[in-house]
């Protein structure tokens, strides 16, 4: 058996299990007086991670050379599938998935003990120890309940049985790594909280220490979250980004937690505060992330998104209450020393807004994890399914998403300790007249402009409660715009003042050089005001829905159909082949305002081993509003297609908004380089240069979105949708973003002469 691949395959996780342990054991030993083995420790760690990282290899190679012997294999992959995808088939499956969250562990634990080096010495013990409770928990899961080399018990077979085809999608291929990166990312934080507790080092040592880590987590939180918005958007058919879905609750807790962590944190570091509510909020961060991964996996919850049902739920349970009830353990232990010094000192300060803001984002949280939940707990306790839908959600959140909307914007003008009612009111009369100016604005025109102030709310709910909520809900629109502008004009007052400021300092320094060295100064401060733009730029686009419209028509060739300022003529339907599947494309060519935009083919694939056919969108991006076109049926006698049409508006503000945010978070996470010593024309370099790449990549990628299996189609006949096809990938964007930022980072870190001043 263990001259087999699977039975290779099964010896590396029980090596892995083996080596956790013993660096564990180590570790602790260290800790507890014998630091001679700190070193034995580490290079335990790196002996684990390596591993796990030839476990990934072989379940690779598995994939590429078709070894149907094993079962994960012949369950997610077949011979005609591309080698991307089948690299792809990794984590697309429950068992292949939790392998990869172990070596992106592995990757954190490897770059977490060499980043250490001599620093944190007295830290360092536990922060790896802890790691390798988590790798060790992983490894016993695969071991006992999800072993991603288990072989077939009848022998290899000729052939898989195939990626589920909505996985087949570019998409895809980057969600999944990039929102495991920021659930595994948030062990490195817990990692340190639980070291400092046990060696009582609770002054800000570990919290300066975890701070890029966790926004390093919270990043990649953010795009992963973001793609799996953009996969559902272009896959699922349905018209929206975002259905309340539990898969995609359960991704979005984290990073509530995250983000209240993220503020807290400044609190403790300025004034030695919070110290057991940071603690805290790092335990739920992380306990949402394996909360997730077990929602997902243990068959509670009915979605799209969700593994098939499993034994494993209890192994997390499990290790969920060993994570609460050692953290709580630790904390009612420590609570003498982690009792704050000082206190808030007045309601007008920003230690008080972002401990409102704090409440805000895990009161979302909650009422997230609870009414996601509720359904199942409805079932246990009254034997009754209740359905907790989209509307529901909306109606609820809506509300606290415009009051965190509007305390984004007033915490900066707050000052530290104390603010004067005299000082609050000048800094925030600039924001509050371009507010008022907007909204105004917003009144006079946004009707005209197909954007009306207010929009119908049918939906009621008895009671005062429900009343309120249904006037929110009537001017979510209005609110939305106006709370925006402000924070926008909070924001640019905050660069223009602290431009202002440097130039008074060093009169012979230009607006931009100034704005450089300011930002250079306070890269975390002037980093979360971008944050806070791309934010903006996201409500925008999440009030869109409001203005929404959707028609469904049948429609016979040469039949005209108008949904606001688009007429789409059906041209008829159009059938190609591959060996893989039947897609039956529905032409439609589409003017705006009689202006030509070109056709676009909303498709149905139909595929030859069972799967489930497909829809696949077409789609027409635009920066006011979006074209979505879904095919129903199609009768192959009279050609009449049944079609769902959607006018979404400001859709493309959402993806703006999270690359405004990333470059923010980017800022905030910049290594400590002088601008001084690069010039500021090394920052202009390299910022071009990233961007450059950036943009590159974007090209690329759309052009790569096209290519087909086989043949090129005819550029006449190529369709235009935004769905799966079972094509290769093509890696240059990759490489080119690669290029890019190498480029950027030679121009940055280019030793130059110091400017004498």
């Amino acid at each position: 058996m263990w001259n087999s691949l699977p039975g290779f395959g099964t010896g590396v996780l029980y090596a892995v299990l083996v080596a956790a342990a013993y660096t564990f054991a180590v570790a602790v030993a260290a800790g507890r007086g014998q630091p001679r083995l700190l070193e034995s420790a580490r290079r335990g760690a790196y002996a684990t991670a390596a591993l796990v990282a030839l476990g990934v290899a072989i379940l690779a190679y598995a994939f590429v050379t078709h070894d149907f012997r094993v079962r994960y294999v012949t369950h997610y992959s077949d011979r005609s599938m591309p080698t991307s995808y089948l690299l792809t088939s990794l984590w697309g499956g429950q068992d292949g998935s939790l392998l990869w969250w172990s070596f992106l562990l592995s990757c954190y634990t490897t770059a977490c003990v060499f980043w250490l080096k001599g620093k944190y010495r007295q830290l360092q013990p536990y922060v790896i120890a802890t790691l390798m409770v988590i790798m060790g928990f992983f490894a016993i899961l695969m071991l006992f309940a999800a072993n991603p080399f288990e072989a077939n018990v009848s022998g290899a077979r000729l052939d898989g049985e195939g990626l589920n085809p909505l996985l087949q999608n570019y998409w895809m291929v980057i969600h999944p790594p990039s929102l495991y990166t920021g659930f595994v990312g948030c062990s490195v934080p817990f990692s340190f909280a639980v070291a400092a507790l046990v060696t009582g080092r609770l002054d800000n040592e570990w919290i300066v220490a975890v701070r890029k880590w966790m926004l390093f987590a919270w990043m990649f939180l953010s795009i992963g979250n973001v793609l799996g918005m953009a996969w559902a958007y272009e896959e699922l058919g349905w018209g929206g980004y975002w259905a309340w879905d539990p898969v995609e609750n359960a991704a979005c807790l984290p990073w509530f937690a995250a983000s209240a962590y993220v503020h807290s944190t400044m609190i403790q570091e300025r004034r030695g505060m919070l110290k057991i509510w940071n603690v805290v909020l790092i335990t739920i961060t992380f306990l949402l992330t394996i909360f997730g991964t077990f929602l997902t996996r243990a068959g509670l919850i009915s979605s799209v998104h969700a593994f098939a049902q499993s034994d494993i739920g209890i192994f997390f349970l499990w290790f969920m209450a060993l994570i609460a009830a050692t953290s709580v353990g630790l904390i009612v232990w420590r609570l003498p020393q982690l009792r704050s010094r000082g206190q808030i000192e007045a309601v007008l300060s920003r230690e008080a807004a972002f401990v409102v803001n704090n409440w805000l984002l895990m009161g979302i949280a909650s009422f997230i994890l609870v009414a996601t939940i509720f359904p199942r707990i409805s079932e246990w306790l009254w034997k009754e399914t209740i359905t907790v839908g989209p509307p529901f959600f909306n109606r609820w959140i809506a509300p606290l998403g415009l009051m965190l909307l509007f305390l984004m914007g007033l915490g900066p003008l707050f000052g530290w300790r104390k603010t004067s009612g005299v000082s609050l009111r000048r800094a925030a009369a600039f924001p509050a007249s371009i507010a008022a100016v907007v909204a105004v604005l917003h009144l006079s025109f946004g009707r005209k402009l197909g954007f009306p102030a207010f929009v119908p709310e049918d939906a009621f709910y008895p009671g005062i409660a429900g009343i309120l909520l249904q006037k929110i809900g009537s001017a979510a629109p209005l609110a939305t715009i106006t709370l925006v502008a402000f924070n926008f004009a909070v924001v640019a007052q905050e660069f223009f003042r602290g431009t202002s400021a440097r130039r008074k300092k060093y009169g012979d320094e230009g607006v931009f050089t100034a704005l450089l060295h300011t930002v250079e100064k306070s890269r975390r401060r002037y980093g979360g005001y971008i944050v806070h733009l791309g934010v903006g730029l996201m409500f925008m686009g999440f009030c869109g829905r409001a203005w929404e419209i959707e028609h469904e028509a049948t429609l016979s060739p040469g039949q005209v159909h108008v949904i606001g300022e688009y007429t789409l003529t059906y041209r008829g339907p159009r059938m190609e082949v591959d060996p893989a599947k039947r897609m039956i494309f529905a032409d439609l060519d589409v003017e705006r305002n009689g202006q030509s935009l070109g056709r676009v083919s909303p498709a149905r694939f139909i595929y030859t081993k069972g799967s489930q056919p497909t829809t696949e969108i077409g789609l027409l991006r635009g920066f006011r509003d979006d074209l979505y076109m879904v095919v129903g049926n199609m009768d192959p006698q009279t050609k009449k297609a049944t079609l769902r049409f959607h006018v979404n508006p400001l859709v493309s503000w959402v993806w703006m908004g999270v690359l405004v945010l990333l470059s923010g978070a980017g800022v905030s996470l910049w290594p400590e380089v002088k601008l001084r010593e690069v010039g500021v024309w090394g920052v202009v370099r390299a910022s071009v240069g990233a961007a450059t790449s950036v943009m590159f990549a974007i090209m690329l990628s759309a052009s790569s979105a096209r290519a087909t299996t086989g043949q090129e189609r005819a550029p006449s006949t190529r369709p235009s949708f935004g769905g799966t096809d079972p094509r290769p990938l093509d890696f240059t964007p990759l490489a080119a973003l690669g290029v890019g930022a190498a480029v950027a980072g030679t121009s940055l870190f280019r030793r130059r002469t110091p400017r004498p001043r």
